[in-house]
């Protein structure tokens, strides 16, 4: 049986730090999290542990994880001797925005849906790198891992997400029907 994996990445070093956005393949990851839902474990790893994370993603029959096409996957592939682009991947930004049209931030996502909110931003990741605070780091990409994984969830089991809407107090609600037949396609070639 093959895994699914809810990940989130951190990185060492901002878009300024690299000329900007355009240059996201500059980025360097200092940690990354990610939730296996065969073995119902939270798992973090530092970049000298990125072989074992290689295998973990590699046999994922699906990743998981919040506007993780955009960013976690083109920052995180230079790392692997394999196309993490062609691994199945649902990332629930990607989904609300096709749904909603525009975009949320997990952290009014998490409160609005689970009341969890997040435990830090993402700049301050990068002060806990450089600060060699790595047990702080952990803890707060494994937060953002369990939201990403409890959000997931809710979009499994109900089919909506409650959307805070601007300006006024009231919730939308965008439908994200899921089915796993839709999102699991028949693995081909990483290579």
């Amino acid at each position: 049986m093959k895994d699914k994996i809810v990940f989130d990445i951190e990185t060492k070093n901002t878009f300024a730090d690299v000329g900007g956005e355009q240059n996201i393949d500059k980025l360097d990851v200092s940690v990354v999290c990610v939730y296996s839902y065969l073995n119902d474990k939270y798992i973090c790893f530092e970049e000298h542990e990125f072989e074992a994370l290689a295998d973990i993603m590699q046999n994922a029959e699906l990743i998981i994880g919040f506007a993780s096409k955009r960013f976690d996957v083109p920052v995180l592939n230079k790392y692997f001797k394999y196309n993490l682009h062609a691994i199945p991947h649902y990332d629930i930004l990607e989904q609300i925005e096709n749904s909603w049209g525009r975009r949320i931030s997990l952290d009014l996502l998490g409160e609005a849906n689970l009341g969890m909110k997040k435990s830090g931003h993402g700049l301050d990741a990068i002060d806990w790198y450089r600060n060699g605070e790595m047990e702080k780091l952990k803890e707060y990409c494994t937060q953002d891992v369990r939201i990403t994984k409890e959000i997931f969830d809710l979009i499994r089991k109900q089919g909506y997400l409650w959307i805070p809407q601007r300006n006024i107090p009231q919730m939308g609600k965008a439908e994200l029907p899921y089915n796993e037949e839709d999102h699991i396609p028949p693995q081909g070639s990483l290579f």
